[in-house]
């Protein structure tokens, strides 16, 4: 079984230190975390947010270590900018003011061509990027066609957006709803490589995509890096839930690596099933209802997660990994997931505020 590495972005958003709005201070977050992090730390589509890329790892106490540094690093910045850094998949409160877009050619244009979905008000989502590597481009299409089933499992436990505009939304993951409005957001086609260039470049010279970097599956080769990279969670202030988000994206595509390797066909299902199961996972989470995309059945979404443990079982007893995730895993549903933390911090005293509160808390704790 192949060794396989492991890198994370988070994307985060930043609130006033003293209030519960987003604020547009990323310029100076970046510019001071950057001189310690360099490029690890980046811009995001609004000035409310940055990013943090880690290093490729091999194991996840490397992994951890240096997303907990990100972390730390940014945050020391923000406070020096008189803002907090919270992990949530869409800010619970609405922001003052319109939000300004970052001072970037590329973002400019993606504004004025997709002025649509865009008021300053809406549209500010941040989520967790998984990348797993090193993989040739025919590899990694080949692994996004086998990950299809199980990425609504992996979905259902990363939900972490609740609130959106000041109000509940039903969702555990809300941020998946609100991003899908923009073009190509969904299940990854099943392409090979000579496929996913016609496909990718008829996209963009149709002028559907601005270029090959908004190319939205929730599973596609990386552009700039030899990975796959997975895209369905919502950020997550818990660190745990995002190692182990990690460890299960590694572990699940080093067996079906295997498959790939021995010509194994991707599993067949519809479109229809597959785009309804990531909907329930978006709006049950763990603790609710899930959907098996292959056979159609609906299941409690903890036993969809406990088969794909089950799978990637071989490849994390190969790592040293499966103790970990399932004692992650067991304090994930001890503690419920990000959205129902975020709920019961609410039901405090119905407070938003407390919700922004918690989330910064944790977040730092990392």
């Amino acid at each position: 079984m192949r060794v396989l590495t492991m890198g994370v972005e988070e994307e985060f958003l930043l609130v006033e230190a003293t209030g519960a709005a987003p604020c547009g201070r990323a310029p100076q977050v970046i510019a001071t975390a950057a001189v310690e992090l360099g490029d690890q730390v980046q811009a995001e589509f609004y000035t409310a947010q940055v990013e943090v890329c880690s290093t490729p790892a091999a194991d996840l106490e490397s992994l951890r270590a240096d997303l907990a540094r990100l972390r730390r690093v940014v945050r020391a910045a923000a406070a020096e900018a008189d803002c907090r850094v919270l992990a949530t998949g869409t800010p619970p409160v609405r922001p003052a003011r319109p939000l300004a877009i970052t001072d970037c050619a590329r973002y400019g244009e993606m504004a004025r061509r997709f002025a649509a979905l865009i008021d300053g008000y809406h549209g500010l989502v941040c989520g967790t990027h998984v990348h797993i590597g090193t993989l040739a481009r025919h590899e990694a299409l080949a692994l996004a066609a086998h990950l299809r089933p199980w990425l609504p499992a992996l979905q259902s436990l990363t939900g972490n957006s609740p609130f959106a505009q000041g109000c509940d939304t039903g969702f555990e993951s809300w941020r998946s709803v609100e991003f899908a409005r923009w073009p190509t957001v969904g299940p990854t086609p099943v392409l090979c490589e000579q496929e996913y260039e016609h496909v990718v470049s008829s996209l963009v010279r149709d002028r559907i995509l601005l270029d090959r970097r908004m190319v939205y599956w929730y599973a596609r080769p990386s552009e700039h890096v030899p990975t796959v990279e997975i895209r369905i969670a919502d950020a997550n202030a818990d660190l745990d839930t995002v190692v182990l988000l990690a460890a299960l994206v590694r572990g699940l595509s080093g067996v079906l690596l295997v498959d790939v390797e021995r010509g194994v066909p991707a599993p067949v299902m519809t479109d229809r099933l597959l785009r309804s199961a990531h909907k329930y996972a978006a709006a049950h989470g763990l603790d609710g209802a899930g959907l098996d995309p292959v056979d159609g059945q609906e299941w409690p979404a903890g036993r969809l997660v406990d088969r794909l443990v089950e799978r990637a079982a071989p490849a994390l007893e190969a790592t040293g990994d499966l103790g970990l995730v399932q004692d992650l895993l067991r304090r994930l549903r001890e503690e419920g997931s990000g959205a129902a933390r975020q709920r019961a911090a609410h039901r405090r005293r119905g407070s938003l505020a407390d919700v922004v509160d918690a989330l910064a808390a944790t977040t730092a704790a990392a």
